[in-house]
């Protein structure tokens, strides 16, 4: 079984497994104890701070053990926000931020705050000018992720830091994907990740929030991690993922130059061996092993489930394999197909021959979907005739069913009619516009209709 999805959560790296079963033996007392196994587990515990904190790139004193990385990044929020309430209440978020981030921004939007959220442009990056333009004087928090946990898209941290610091702004940074890469360039104030994501054990999380920055902790404060995290420390846990962290960056230049190879030969190959799909996230600026593509006309959960059956492990933001049948918010910002979506996120030391594998299985897994979904070949031929509008009445049908029903119907209009689309899927507002934009036809936009939506596409070719 190839296990391609790491952004979700690495394998436990050798080191880290080392560690836990050794901290097992000799940190399990109570670090704040004075007798001689307090002072033991206490040992431990300041080695890994001081490990995990010349990773980050922060003094030892400024950086926090927590239970996971999303309640850093609450943490990191809420302590922001209430530290600079006397500035004001604007948060400044981008849209394609991890939904740790966005359900924070909900819950300050909630409580009376006001959130201003940055577009992205379809290669799902932000423009530093659009953060700058965000700022005003009441801005408390501006959240900025390192790369993108669904497309692989860096972010231009160090610039909008640079914009932050000069307007005052602390910047909080979600580096989840990025740390076990290298550390966050610029002058952030404040920054989060989570150890399962560079190969350390699930439970641990790091926020670091630099000396000068404005912080309240929210809740019942503790006496334990500066008070910023309540409860005992899961110290075996903490060691693991630092000691983890520290092998992963003296492997990270030369395993980046490799897994970098690998998703250009599967951003390269997959349009070549398979037809109608779209290559996403940005081609040059983006983590090293991290590849998304979307197939029209396929099933995201059906396409999961054959490539599981086969023998690989990938994920998906197709609204398909999502309990509330609405696309990704990162592809749906990005205004790319999300149907068929297909994320590849290589662990570290993904041998080249499964890559090579796995190149030679989809095209045969897509096809079969698409077969299976009754899926156009190609478009149809140009038909001479009057009439200038058609209705296809897709409404009860999930995706990919409107936008193969729309490909089916296109070629029995002629040239600068309309065909216009009956949906009620949430997917079909991104998915139809993307379809337009691969087959050379214009989208004309969106009207309603008695259920759902119409969406009006005319012929060019």
């Amino acid at each position: 079984m190839s296990y391609f999805d790491a952004a979700s959560s690495a394998p436990l790296h050798p080191v880290a497994r080392q560690a836990l079963l050794a901290s097992l033996d000799e940190g399990w007392a109570d670090p704040a104890r004075l007798y001689r196994e307090g002072r033991r587990a206490r040992m431990l515990l300041d080695a890994a701070r001081e490990a995990a904190a010349e990773a980050v790139g922060c003094r030892a004193d400024e950086l926090t053990f927590m239970s996971s990385g999303t309640r850093a990044v609450h943490t990191g929020v809420a302590g922001a926000l209430a530290g600079r309430r006397r500035v004001g209440r604007h948060l400044i978020v981008s849209v394609v931020e991890h939904s740790s981030v966005l359900h924070a921004a909900e819950a300050w939007e909630a409580s009376g705050g006001e959130v201003t959220t940055v577009a992205v442009d379809r290669a799902g990056a932000v423009a530093v000018e659009a953060y700058e333009a965000a700022v005003r004087p009441d801005t408390a928090l501006a959240c900025l992720q390192s790369a993108n946990h669904e497309v692989g898209t860096e972010q231009p941290v160090a610039e909008v830091a640079e914009v932050c610091r000069a307007a005052g702004v602390p910047l909080l940074v979600d580096a989840a994907q990025s740390l076990g890469w290298a550390a966050v360039e610029g002058p952030w104030s404040l920054l989060a990740a989570s150890a399962h994501k560079w190969g350390g054990p699930s439970g641990v999380g790091l926020l670091a929030v630099r000396k000068g920055v404005r912080f309240a902790v929210q809740g019942p404060v503790d006496e334990r991690e500066s008070g910023r995290a309540a409860g005992f420390e899961n110290l075996p846990a903490i060691v693991a993922a630092a000691a983890s962290l520290r092998a992963v960056r003296a492997e990270a230049a030369q395993e980046a130059v490799r897994l970098r190879e690998l998703t250009e030969r599967i951003r390269a190959r997959v349009p070549q061996l398979v037809p109608d799909v779209e290559v996403v996230g940005d081609p040059v600026r983006r983590l090293p092993g991290v590849v998304t593509f979307s197939c029209l006309y396929v099933d995201g959960e059906t396409l999961l489930h054959e490539l599981d059956r086969a023998g690989f492990s990938v994920s998906s933001g197709s609204s398909c394999t999502s309990s509330t049948l609405t696309p990704s918010h990162v592809l749906r910002a990005m205004g790319v197909l999300s149907e068929g979506n297909v994320r590849v996120s290589l662990p570290v030391g993904t041998p080249a021959e499964e890559v090579e594998r796995f190149l030679s299985v989809l095209p045969g897994t897509v096809a079969v979907v698409r077969e299976k979904l009754g899926a156009p070949v190609a478009v149809p031929a140009a038909v001479v005739g009057d009439g200038d509008s058609l209705v296809v009445d897709a409404l009860g049908r999930r995706c990919p069913i409107p936008v193969i029903e729309l490909a089916k119907r296109i070629g029995d209009v002629p040239v600068g009619a309309t065909v216009r689309v009956l949906s009620d899927d949430e997917a079909a507002r991104l998915d139809i516009p993307a379809w337009c934009e691969m087959r050379g036809q214009e989208y004309v936009g969106e009207e309603p209709a008695d259920r759902g939506s119409a969406y009006l596409v005319r012929r060019l070719s």
